[in-house]
């Protein structure tokens, strides 16, 4: 997502965007600092995000939820995650009320994180996806 996000930015001269900085600042109650000092707070929020959540899908994966649609799944938890934080914090705007461009490449760029993290985190899984009954040790209405 973040080389997604570089190369999108070289092309449409897209500043940084130092929204997941102000969130985490709003989460922990630190002192507001310029954006110039919070490239670490920014770099820690938008990699922990990535990190927590991407436990998530490989969980998703463990328990057979595996594939495009469960990828797409995910990417809408991703929206919801960093729309739930900045909102809470005041720090966002709801994303109706964004550019309609601004929309297209936070998708865009979410839609790389989801689908990449689901095609390693299926990979990492192995054996077959297997049913809720399978999962519980159930056969054939036996407890095996």
């Amino acid at each position: 997502m973040t080389l997604a996000e570089k190369l999108e930015q070289l092309v449409t001269n897209r500043p940084n965007s130092y929204v997941p900085a102000h969130t985490l600042e709003r989460l922990l109650r630190l002192p507001h600092k310029p954006d110039q000092q919070r490239l670490g707070l920014n770099w820690t929020m938008h990699w922990g995000q990535g990190i927590v959540l991407g436990i998530v899908r490989g969980v998703m994966a463990q328990h057979g939820i595996r594939g495009p649609v469960s990828s797409f799944l995910f990417m809408n938890l991703r929206l919801l995650n960093d729309q739930t934080l900045e909102n809470a914090t005041g720090v966002g705007a709801l994303p109706w009320s964004w550019p309609a461009d601004e929309q297209l490449i936070d998708l865009m760029h979410k839609g790389i994180y989801a689908f990449t993290t689901g095609v390693v985190a299926d990979n990492l899984v192995t054996g077959p996806p297997q049913s809720a009954d399978q999962r519980a040790g159930w056969r054939l209405g036996q407890k095996a």
